[in-house]
């Protein structure tokens, strides 16, 4: 599919690192280094601006090795880009470590997922058909 850029930042654009990537890996386009604390959380700018069409979403979902490796997540995870929206692109990372971490420009520090959005029409109804699990919530369907 086909999406609007604007790159403005100093690093390629985003791409797909193998055939079976679903996502592309957005870099931090900064001018100076971000110590993101313990605990903390920062925007990351990436100086990527995108026009979606109608009928989809971008996704900003966490990079495995960085959760892993170092702690470091989308906070809002996934975030959500939508079609109407044309600002940067900035990544909200949370670091759940004990170690700071240093976001240094040109890191990858997302990926980015694109997503079909179905909208809703509501329906008001008097009942909700019955099932198996009912209004059991949290952990109520058991562990295995």
């Amino acid at each position: 599919m086909r999406i609007g850029i604007i790159n403005n930042s100093k690093h390629q654009q985003p791409t797909h690192k193998t055939p079976g990537s679903s996502g592309v890996d957005i870099c931090a386009n900064i001018e100076k280094d971000i110590v993101l604390k313990p605990g903390g959380r920062t925007a990351v700018p990436t100086g990527v601006f995108l026009e979606i069409p109608m009928g989809f979403e971008i996704q900003v979902r966490p990079r495995s090795g960085l959760a892993l490796k170092h702690g470091i997540t989308v906070l809002n995870s996934p975030g959500t880009i939508d079609s109407d929206y044309r600002g940067e692109i900035l990544v909200i990372l949370v670091n759940h470590s004990r170690d700071p971490f240093v976001i240094q420009n040109g890191d990858r520090v997302a990926q980015l997922v694109l997503a079909k959005v179905e909208k809703i029409t509501w329906h008001n109804i008097d009942n909700l058909t019955k099932t198996q699990r009912g209004t059991g919530g949290f952990g109520s369907t058991g562990k295995k």
